[in-house]
Parts: structure tokens; C-alpha cells; sequence
């Protein structure tokens, strides 16, 4: 089999593999001239791992989450991007087996009537638990309440403000922070 030199790669790859299953699998190819050559290479390289992220991590009496747990629009179930994160936070509970206890808190903007946005608050942070606990963290280390609108991070004015004030958080209740009231 002759190959041009000149040929695209793809043409000649084709034309290569062609002779290959004419030829049978591996081995040495017969061209014409009868020279014998074997085909090799080396592989390519594997990529490097990629490092694990901490999406969670115990600091000043929180347990501080790198983004944000979503969840269905008006609704408590949490979107499979959040597990992940929440899968870190299990992660954080089970190696630190001196945080005895964690709120989860629930927190709403000022969107929608108040009374509505404290049962979704209140159900979101219990969704929140309950996937803690069905990814190993014990129940009894974990509590869950709806704040709904009342402890706001930002202006309820803007969209900006609005969205830092959609936020589940989780404080350290057992033990307690350093000069947290008791």
C-alpha cells in the first residue's frame, strides 16, 4: 500500500487503518518496498488530579459554605447542584466530632408575605437537614429553623441585596462560640 507523503493526516490515518484491518490487529505493516516498520508511540500523558474543593469548613463558630444551597423556585427541595456542597458540609460534621450540635438556618428577602416566607425558610433549612442526616451526619447533632426575613444581610431593595438575603447558614450551637451568649 503506498500513502502519499503529502496527503492530509486524516487520508492517511484512514489509508493506515484501512491496512490495519485488511492486515489483521497490531503487530508489524507490510508497505510497499517490503520494509517493515512497527507502529508505536507513547500515550499520552495523564492529566493531573484535579485537587479536591472545600466547599465547607469551620470557621468562627459557623460552618462557612463557599457558595450557595439552591433550591427549586418557591419550594424546599434542593437542586442536585447544592449536593456537592452539602456533601462538605457532612464531610466537615463527621471529621469534627467536637461540633456537637448545628442550626441550620433558614433565611428569606422580603419578597412575598411574611408568614409564607418563614414556612418556606423554616422548610428549606429542615430539607437541609434531613440530607444531612441521610448522608451520615446523626440527627441528634442537628437542628433546623426558619428566620424567614428578620435577620436580612443586605437592603431588600435591590436584586443584589435580595439574593444575599436567600441564604441557608449554619452556626455552631454545641459547643458554643466564644463569647456567644449561653
Amino acid at each position: 500500500m503506498k500513502i502519499p507523503v503529502c496527503a492530509p493526516w486524516p487520508v492517511a490515518l484512514a489509508g493506515l487503518l484501512l491496512a490495519t484491518s485488511l492486515s489483521g490487529c497490531g503487530g508489524v505493516i507490510t508497505f510497499q518496498g517490503e520494509k517493515a516498520f512497527s507502529i508505536g508511540g507513547h500515550p499520552a500523558p495523564a492529566p493531573a488530579p484535579t485537587p479536591p474543593v472545600d466547599h465547607a469548613q469551620v470557621s468562627n463558630g459557623k460552618i462557612v459554605i463557599d457558595e450557595k444551597i439552591q433550591f427549586e423556585h418557591d419550594k424546599a427541595g434542593i437542586l442536585p447542584v447544592s449536593f456537592p456542597i452539602l456533601d462538605a458540609v457532612a464531610k466537615v460534621m463527621k471529621e469534627n466530632p467536637q461540633v456537637k450540635k448545628i442550626l441550620i438556618e433558614g433565611h428569606a428577602s422580603a419578597e412575598g408575605d411574611v408568614t409564607y416566607n418563614l414556612k418556606l425558610s423554616d422548610d428549606r433549612a429542615k430539607s437541609v437537614m434531613n440530607y444531612l442526616e441521610q448522608h451520615g451526619v446523626d440527627k441528634s447533632r442537628l437542628s433546623a429553623k426558619g428566620f424567614g426575613t428578620s435577620q436580612p444581610l443586605a437592603d431588600n431593595v435591590s436584586e443584589q441585596g435580595r439574593e444575599k438575603n436567600r441564604r441557608v447558614e449554619f452556626t455552631i450551637i454545641d459547643p458554643p462560640a466564644k463569647g456567644a451568649a449561653k
